[in-house]
């Protein structure tokens, strides 16, 4: 993606206005929206069809982002973060707040992706937290192509931006501990 897909102005106004949009992610294409709007969450899970007690990946353009969510890390936590952001691994940290239950699902845990692409974190600057699941409908192998997508979606989202075909695989998975242990969930 030699392009900046997420420079686009209609995109940034799009979420900003509460829109649901398919785009290319720092891994695979994913079907987003503002992470702190319960309606907008709940709309993807209904349009993708996922299963309601799965938490989905929330997208961050920078670490004080995570207290939007009442996160508070640890230094231990901090220095083990950036052994691996920013960068293609989505980290899973403790999220006791019940507020935002509608996020994590009952489980208590949110996982947060801070992207190395550099315009795709000031996208996400601008706009805030992103639910970011893949885009492709529960039981579905995720769109690699905006075409794809389209296929899945149609209608039903406001905005589709083309990054072009994407031969990228879905981001590494770990859950970090309180005392700063690491648990690799998916490769």
């Amino acid at each position: 993606m030699e392009n900046n897909p997420w420079g686009d102005k209609n995109l940034i106004k799009v979420l900003l206005e509460n829109g649901v949009v398919i785009m290319p992610t720092d891994t695979i294409y994913g079907i987003v929206g503002k992470a702190q709007n319960e309606q907008i969450v709940d709309r993807i899970y209904a349009t993708r069809q996922r299963s309601p007690e799965k938490p989905c990946i929330i997208l961050i353009g920078n670490t004080k982002e995570l207290e939007k969510f009442s996160i508070i890390l640890s230094e231990k936590q901090k220095q083990k973060i950036f052994e691996y952001w920013p960068g293609p691994v989505s980290i899973i940290l403790d999220c006791p707040d019940d507020s935002f239950a509608y996020l994590h699902r009952g489980t208590k845990t949110l996982a947060f992706r801070l992207p190395a692409l550099q315009a795709l974190r000031n996208l996400l600057l601008k706009t805030g937290p992103l639910i970011a699941p893949s885009a492709n409908p529960e039981g579905f192998s995720p769109a690699w192509s905006i075409e794809e997508a389209k296929k899945y979606f149609g209608n039903s989202v406001d905005l589709y931006i083309d990054g072009g075909k994407i031969e990228s695989k879905a981001s590494k998975l770990i859950k970090l501990e309180n005392n700063s242990s690491v648990a690799v969930l998916r490769e």
